[in-house]
């Protein structure tokens, strides 16, 4: 995998950081709890999308996938914690609580899973080619 260099680090860093502290604010409903996360996950996003993996290893190139989905889930995390601080897309109220309220957590959780077990796995693949080598 291509490894990022120090700015870039400091940036996937300073953005999960935004994220976090983006998630606990908006539990306490500061109204700029969604900007600050959305800001933090597209710079963890598009530091994500600049680790490139060049090699053939057919298990790091499926877990390079599944970390692309994550990726789409903090985005779509971003937008339903937006829309969950007021209604702004004008829907009736029990489609908005059914669909949109706070709906954030569930895809949050889901991506965060999902990294969790992408980082560690991609590290013992990259190990194991390593050692190939």
């Amino acid at each position: 995998m291509k490894q990022l260099n120090k700015i870039e680090n400091i940036i996937l860093l300073l953005g999960a950081l935004m994220m976090v502290i983006g998630s606990v604010a908006s539990i306490f409903m500061y109204s700029w709890a969604p900007y600050l996360f959305a800001m933090g996950a597209i710079a963890f996003v598009l530091m994500q999308f600049r680790q490139k993996y060049e090699g053939r290893n057919i298990a790091i190139q499926r877990l390079r996938r599944i970390m692309i989905f994550s990726d789409v889930l903090l985005l779509a995390s971003a937008l339903l914690m937006y829309a969950g601080h007021g209604n702004p897309f004008k829907l009736d109220m029990l489609t908005y609580i059914k669909y949109i309220h706070n709906n954030w957590v569930v895809t949050l959780l889901v991506a965060a899973v999902l990294q969790f077990y992408v980082v560690h796995r991609i590290s013992k693949e990259l190990d194991k080619e390593a050692k190939k080598i």
